[in-house]
């Protein structure tokens, strides 16, 4: 049984407008970039100085978030709705968010994604297929068996 991965708070300058603290609080906490973004600018207008010393001090405290585990759900700066573009992807997770304030996908572009995936599972399963039965891999395997 495996460890599940624990949380880490990382700032996030490529998902980010200045310095990707609210867009690493959002993952963090699982919520949209935009939501924590409107609560953050609520704070700092009603509360006045304190949610901007504590942005500052989030910019300068909190790590960047290293690219090779840099979200993986959408790959970084690829584009959020068009993510399944190469065969590699097929293995990818497809969260699906169940309310609005919820990081993830809603459920109709989750489908979309979903059976993108199939169809490159297809795909690579006929080119396998194709090989498999091709005079190359029969000629192939009787090389190697000599």
């Amino acid at each position: 049984m495996t460890k599940p991965e624990k949380k880490q708070l990382n700032r996030i300058p490529k998902q980010g407008k200045i310095a990707g603290v609210c867009a690493g609080v959002a993952e963090y906490t699982g919520m949209e970039v935009w939501l924590v973004r409107i609560i953050w600018i609520s704070g700092l207008v009603l509360s006045g100085g304190f949610f901007f010393v504590a942005y500052i001090a989030g910019w300068f405290i909190l790590d960047k978030k290293p690219d090779s585990t840099f979200d993986k759900r959408t790959g970084g700066m690829r584009d959020h709705w068009n993510r399944f573009n190469n065969e590699q992807d097929i293995d990818t997770t497809v969260e699906v968010k169940t309310k609005v304030w919820q990081a993830g996908e809603p459920p109709r572009q989750a489908l979309k994604d979903i059976g993108r995936q199939f169809d490159s599972i297809e795909n690579r399963v006929q080119e396998m297929e194709g090989y498999v039965t091709s005079n190359e891999y029969t000629l192939t395997r009787e090389i190697n068996k000599l």
